[in-house]
């Protein structure tokens, strides 16, 4: 079965060559890679000549991550689609082996998270037995090809950044598809500056975060949970000096309201409380 390793990248040269070469080193055969190239500015298109094993898409304007990891799972005839971010690498070598082999002998599982390793975090746990999780990192994870086409491939929101991986999970969960976690299988994320306004990347996370409990929440939760994120979100915008973006964010998601109500798509409530209990047991 088919796996399709897709790579969206903006002006990441320097270390977009680490990703692609770390995916061309996974040790399971049946694989293709492909590169989305987000009108990069810098010297990325040079990275195509040095790999022509690899499948380019060089986008002439910006679209985003979002809308070109859409593109690539909607223009593919493989199984599975493993997303890597252009700052992140394979760790050892078998990691979509071990994913596919969990896929395969689980019908059921949708998708698969990743131990994402980093600068913070950059001590490789030990190899377990996968359990279920709430969500997978965004940098490094594997997802099953025909759930994700039955929920609908990831929704846009108003912001740039942020619940996108959250809302995709719901939504699986929701059509009866299980998201697991594999420990001890991982991606470094080098979490490179390049192109992180981080008081931006706030304002975008506090908006989507907003809108996910709004198109996700059942009625009547949304009523008390809706406005208990945004005090949290204010309160994480105090204490941490992003009172600014923190407002921002607030006052996009309001503007967008008017636009949102033919996205709503509540979840059960059975599969909204699992969703947040599996969180609690993570943080």
């Amino acid at each position: 079965m088919k796996v399709l390793i897709g790579i969206t990248t903006r002006n990441r040269a320097s270390l977009l060559h680490k990703a692609i070469q770390s995916a061309l080193d996974q040790d399971y055969p049946d694989k293709e890679i492909a590169v989305f190239n987000d009108a990069s500015t810098d010297e990325t298109w040079k990275l195509s000549e040095k790999f022509p094993q690899v499948r380019w898409i060089h986008a002439e304007r910006p679209q985003g991550y979002m809308p070109a990891r859409n593109r690539l799972m909607m223009n593919t005839e493989a199984d599975f689609y493993f997303s890597l971010d252009d700052d992140a690498w394979f760790v050892k070598g078998d990691e979509i082996s071990l994913g596919i082999r969990l896929l395969t002998g689980h019908p059921r599982v949708g998708a698969v998270a990743y131990d994402i390793l980093s600068a913070d975090r950059p001590n490789p746990g030990r190899r377990t037995d996968p359990h279920p999780t709430h969500i997978f990192i965004g940098c490094g994870h594997l997802l099953r090809l025909s759930a994700v086409r039955e929920a609908g491939y990831y929704t846009l929101s108003p912001g740039s950044y942020g619940s996108e991986e959250k809302d995709l999970c719901v939504r699986l969960l929701d059509r009866g598809h299980e998201v697991m976690f594999l420990p001890g299988a991982h991606v470094w994320h080098d979490k490179s500056p390049v192109a992180r306004d981080l008081p931006a990347q706030h304002q975008s996370g506090v908006c989507n975060d907003l809108v996910f409990a709004f198109r996700r929440c059942p009625y009547p939760m949304v009523l008390w949970l809706l406005p208990a994120k945004m005090l949290s979100h204010l309160r994480f915008s105090i204490t941490h000096n992003l009172i600014i973006p923190g407002v921002k964010g607030l006052a996009m998601f309001v503007r967008a309201i008017p636009s949102l109500g033919g996205s709503r798509e509540p979840v059960s409530r059975k599969v909204f409380v699992e969703i947040l209990r599996r969180s609690r047991e993570r943080t």
